[in-house]
């Protein structure tokens, strides 16, 4: 199974979706799952995961991790040329190393072109940039390419992106 998550601030809560499928070329998710967590921290320039790896890692809590072959993130999984880390690696470490990681991002990150992929999809002449760890790059990069959906962006991350922003669950009453 493949998860694609994404997390997204309002005040001081968050809301993490995932979109999980079965087969790269999937026209529809198997399932949409959402976790809602209170967030106190900060965006942090350079640290971006701080914010988001905790809120990715309660809505994997209660999966079957063991079922993963692969989790995608909007983001980088290397920041620079020289391996710097991004979301993706942290992510990539919290669950030891054992499911490959893949950052899917729309736009170039400067001084970081040794580890990225630029994967063209439909007839857009901007890429995708992809960056991975636990997978050759290459090979990570086919698996973005065919992802289903006639666009640049993949109908399932389009997807991701609508649930993340939509349907917000009413704030715990304190």
């Amino acid at each position: 199974m493949i998860i694609v998550v994404d997390v997204y601030y309002t005040d001081n809560r968050a809301k993490t979706v995932g979109i999980l499928f079965r087969n790269w070329d999937d026209a529809e998710p198997l399932d949409i799952i959402a976790a809602y967590t209170d967030n106190s921290l900060e965006y942090e320039p350079g640290s971006f995961y701080k914010r988001e790896l905790p809120c990715i890692q309660s809505l994997l809590a209660n999966g079957e991790l063991d079922q993963l072959n692969a989790i995608i993130v909007d983001g980088y999984v290397y920041l620079s040329d020289d391996k710097k880390p991004g979301l993706g690696y942290y992510i990539y470490q919290c669950y030891d190393e054992k499911i490959p990681v893949f950052g899917v991002a729309k736009s170039a990150f400067h001084d970081n072109d040794a580890f990225v992929a630029k994967v063209y999809r439909s007839d857009s002449v901007k890429p995708l940039f992809v960056t991975s760890a636990g997978m050759e790059l290459a090979v990570a990069a086919a698996h973005i390419q065919s992802i289903h959906g006639p666009y640049r962006f993949p109908y399932l991350l389009k997807l991701l992106d609508t649930h993340t922003k939509t349907d917000w669950e009413p704030s715990p009453v304190e």
